[in-house]
Parts: C-alpha cells; structure tokens; sequence
C-alpha cells in the first residue's frame, strides 16, 4: 500500500497492489529468492496502481518470535513543576534500562506517564510532582529471522525505512483510542501464523503467536476431498462458512469454478465423494471447516487466559487478518469464547478500493498510519533528538526516519 498526504495534512491511498506470497512459512522466510520475487511483484503493482515507483518502505513482522513487555521506571522531582529536560531525563533512564536478552528490540515507546504513582497521565509537562514515571512498550524480535525479512526487502531494492510488529499495526487500524485504554484483544488471523494480543492502558501488554491460521483451513480441506490447493481455498472462500444452516445438507457445492473445463492439469482432480458434475455437499465442506476452526478457538482461548484476558477481565474481542473474511466467523467466535467478538476492518481512508477495506488489508493499512504517526521510539531520545527538536523545517524528515535509527543502532 502507497499512501501520500494532501496540502491539507490527510492522508489518501494513492495506490495498492497484492500477490500469492511465496518464500515465507509461519511468519519467517524460508526461500530468499521466492520472497523477493513475490516482494518485488506485489509493489510494482501497487506503483502501477498508483502511477509512481517508491525507494524505501516500512514492513511488518508477524513471526520471528514476537514478545511485548511492559517497562516501569520513575525518576524524583521533588515537588517542583516538569520540564522537557525531565522528562527526556526519564526516558534516557527509560532506554538505558531496555534489556533485549540477545534479542532484536523493534519497538520501545512511552505509553502513559505517571505523577506520584497516578497513572494515565498523556503529558506531564508543567504539572508538579514528587515523582515521575513511565510506562514503556518494549517489543522484542528473534535477530535472525528479522534480519532476512529486512534482506528480502532489501534484494527487491527497495530500503527499509522501518520494521513494526504485525499486531502493533493491526491495532493502529482496528481499535478505537477508547479500546485500548479500556482493555481489547485483537486476534490477527493470517495465512500461517495467529497473532493474539491483548490491549489495556492505551498500550499493548501482551502477546502470544499461534502457529495456525486459514491456511491451515485451505489445506485441511484439500487433504479431505483429495483436491488442489487452489481448488480447496476458493472452496473456502466461495462456500465456507463457521456457521451450519438446515440446508447444507440439500446444497450441493461445485469443486471447479465457473469458467473452468474439464481438463485435470487446469481445473485439478475430482473431489473424493463428489457427484458426477465434479460436486460436493456443503454440509462435509462446512464440518471440515468448522473441526479446524475448533482447533483454533481452543489455541486462541489458551493464550487469552495466559495473558489475563478472561472472566472480569475480559472485554471484547476483534478479529481481523485475511482469516477474518470467513463467513459467520464472528459468531462462531463468540459461541466458542463467550465474548463479545467483532470483525476488525481497515478504516475509511480516502482512495482506498471498497475491495481493500476488508480485514485482509487492515494489518497494511494500519502500518500506513503507523508510519505516519511516527511515535517516539526511546531509543533515538539524546543529544540528536535534540537536535532535531531545535532545527524547525528537518524535524520532520528527521523524525520520519527516528525509528529506523534507532534499529539500526540495535541490529
């Protein structure tokens, strides 16, 4: 996705463009050259779609191990009124306490101060206080997975400007300000890998991966009715649902599409159990989907439980990811959770396609607004951040490029 700004400060999608992807397995890359290729050709659609070429891009990371941890560090004011040097005092002392443990940190971000303890506070600057604190958002990657995401970026010549963690940008798009100071979880269903995180504070404060996702659908329904892939996955996404209706068992569904013929090498085999016009019944297709959509419910539960996020302390849950598209998905959700679930879509942003503003884009989206926002990353606070803050017309290049920086330095 390609997203400029107007005179006026809006943003707008100026283009965008997508592709099968090839080379990545479970959120980590596993083929370089397949990656590249599959990098390279969903920008140039998205240049075309938008009619101009782009150097330099920001990417998300839905695997390599993603984890989130919450930081506290409180510094003595003595009763006097904030200053901007205290406050970058505070998150010099915040950054000097990071420990990565060997691992990659991609973010590390103030999300609300505190004053004598009280928490919420969104700028503290001219109050009195005792003591100031903050909470920081440390998001920590494994090294090496990372590191070969950046490459393929790299190989498809294009710069890397920063990396943001999937469910970190799925939240930007999905949840409201509200939510996550009130407390959300934001399920993001991909292809190979469920992220599940939970949101509370105005920050995210944990995180768990689940190796599944809808592909794992696509080939449980291939392996059922001895079909190709590509036949299983517009089977899914055609005739699937999370829901059984009375009539599932009358409607006879067809494995080939419309314009296919009946050559095996273009249309695939004929499904195990179907009748003489290559169909099956909706209600087998149905029972397949719904026996791995079981599977993953249990998973997502486990990890909603892990993180605190049930009972009381539950609220409502989002999903969103390419997955989320399956029909009665919300419902069958709800049913299996017993929470409050609704689908999370990419937001209305002017010049997005209607067919683009599904839960399959809303993790792109939100990176585009992510780097937009630019938030402060602790890391790039010191004497250049200083710099920047005094030199009026560079701060904003500047900034736009804190984050990537910042990475580098930790990389």
């Amino acid at each position: 996705m390609i997203m400029g700004e107007t005179e006026t400060g809006d943003l707008i999608v100026l283009g965008s463009g997508h592709r099968a992807s090839q080379g990545i397995k479970r959120g980590y890359v596993t083929d370089m050259k397949a990656a590249t290729y599959a990098i390279r050709d969903a920008v140039e659609r998205a240049e075309k779609n938008a009619g101009q070429s782009v150097q330099s891009v920001w990417i998300a990371c839905a695997g390599a191990g993603l984890k989130s941890r919450v930081s506290k560090v409180e510094i003595e004011i003595g009763g006097r009124r904030i200053e901007e040097d205290d406050v970058e005092h505070l998150l010099v002392a915040a950054r000097d306490m990071i420990q990565p443990d060997g691992r990659t940190v991609l973010h590390a971000q103030p999300a609300h101060y505190t004053l004598d303890g009280a928490h919420g506070v969104a700028n503290p600057r001219n109050l009195h206080a005792e003591r100031l604190g903050v909470d920081v958002h440390v998001m920590l990657a494994d090294g090496a997975p990372v590191r070969n995401l950046m490459e393929a970026v790299q190989s498809a010549h294009l710069e890397v400007e920063g990396v943001v963690a999937a469910p970190l940008a799925a939240g930007y798009a999905c949840l409201s300000l509200e939510e996550r100071e009130l407390g959300v979880a934001l399920v993001e269903i991909g292809s190979d890998v469920t992220n599940v995180s939970v949101f509370a504070g105005g920050m995210l404060l944990g995180l768990r991966a689940i190796p599944m996702g809808s592909g794992d659908i696509t080939d449980a329904i291939a392996s059922a009715f001895g079909i190709r892939r590509f036949q299983a996955e517009r089977l899914k996404c055609v005739s699937g649902s999370a829901i059984a209706s009375p009539t599932d068992h009358r409607e006879m569904i067809p494995v080939n599409g419309p314009n296919d013929g009946w050559d095996e090498d273009a249309t695939g085999p004929v499904a195990r159990g179907a009748d003489e016009k290559n169909r099956i019944p909706r209600a087998e297709l149905v029972s397949v989907v719904t026996q791995q959509l079981s599977q993953l419910t249990i998973a997502i539960s486990k990890s909603l439980k892990e993180m605190g996020f049930f009972g009381p302390n539950a609220g409502q849950v989002v999903l969103t990811g390419g997955g989320a598209e399956l029909a009665g998905l919300a419902e069958y959700t709800q049913s299996a959770l017993g929470m409050p679930v609704r689908i999370g879509r990419a937001p209305s942003l002017t010049g997005l396609p209607e067919a683009h503003s599904t839960p399959g884009f809303a993790t792109l989206a939100g990176l585009c607004l992510y780097a937009a926002d630019d938030p402060i990353d602790i890391r790039a606070i010191g004497a250049r951040h200083q710099e920047v803050n005094r030199s009026g017309g560079l701060a904003g290049t500047i900034g736009f490029a804190r984050l990537f920086r910042a990475m580098k330095e930790y990389f």
